[in-house]
């Protein structure tokens, strides 16, 4: 079974709303491990089934690291949340390239989670290259929110990140980013600079916002108000703009939960690697 599922679900006339669930708890913990390890292109395969679980490089001081990004870290309870807060958000980060890598395709390139703890830049980025040819064929921008207050952050922070990408405010981190992917189908620094100039027209790209929400945004009517404003992004179709969610009931507890079981992937990973 897939570490994650994704199923399309009605949100309405605007917006493609997709719903994740868990499919294997086990799984999606030892893919986060390798993640952690700063190897999420060796996850890559994993995924795709084409290699065995477990790290590619294995060495004691990149365990000891990824394990301390799985723990609450500060001496008071403002230091601490802000830990947590990062802690979940790169937890989520991992789930929502998780579900977009077992989607794509092999000329999907895609920028890999944040390693450290960030509030600059692009949250994700894949790009789609034609099958055969050199040329970029589409480009989906990620917004993923862990967070106890979706339709605030998604309101508040994911409409305006995707606004200003809208109205070419972010141009340069767009480009920037999406060349670096381009080169890894093998094309030049030139030559993906050229390919890459289709992720400034609107008509290539697409945008997804991921957040955590509670049971009761389980309904059509319920994700069109928690997305309401999504069509702001004027001059795209419905399915370019995308409302992912992931019903977690016991949002910190939860999260602590899978941080703990990646802790356990690292070790096991450790006593039979190192």
């Amino acid at each position: 079974m897939a570490a994650l599922t994704s199923t399309t679900v009605e949100v309405d006339d605007d917006v493609t709303g997709l719903q994740w669930a868990v499919g294997d708890f086990e799984e999606l913990a030892k893919l986060i491990a390798v993640i952690a390890l700063g190897q999420a292109q060796h996850a890559v395969r994993i995924i795709d089934a084409l290699e065995p679980h477990g790290p590619a490089l294995s060495d004691e001081e990149l365990f000891r690291g990824a394990r301390g990004q799985m723990l609450i870290r500060g001496q008071t309870d403002a230091q601490k949340d802000v830990s947590r807060y990062h802690r979940d958000g790169f937890l989520f980060e991992c789930i929502s390239w998780i579900v977009a890598r077992q989607s794509s395709s092999s000329r999907t390139f895609m920028k890999d989670p944040h390693i450290a703890a960030t509030t600059q830049g692009l949250d994700g980025l894949a790009i789609e290259m034609d099958p055969t040819e050199p040329v970029m064929i589409g480009a989906t921008i990620f917004e993923d929110k862990c967070t106890e207050n979706p339709r605030q952050k998604f309101k508040g922070e994911v409409l305006v990140t995707f606004g200003e990408h809208h109205t070419s405010k972010r141009m340069r981190d767009l480009v920037a980013n999406a060349v670096s992917l381009i080169r890894e189908s093998g094309l030049n620094g030139t030559e993906a600079t050229k390919a890459a100039a289709r992720v400034v027209d609107k008509s290539f790209r697409t945008y997804r916002a991921a957040l955590t929400v509670g049971a009761e945004i389980s309904t059509a009517k319920k994700r069109k108000k928690l997305f309401k404003g999504y069509n702001g992004l004027a001059d795209i179709t419905k399915d370019q703009r995308i409302g992912a969610t992931l019903i977690v009931s016991d949002l910190r507890g939860w999260f602590q939960k899978l941080a703990e079981e990646v802790i356990n992937a690292l070790n096991q990973f450790e006593a039979d690697h190192v």
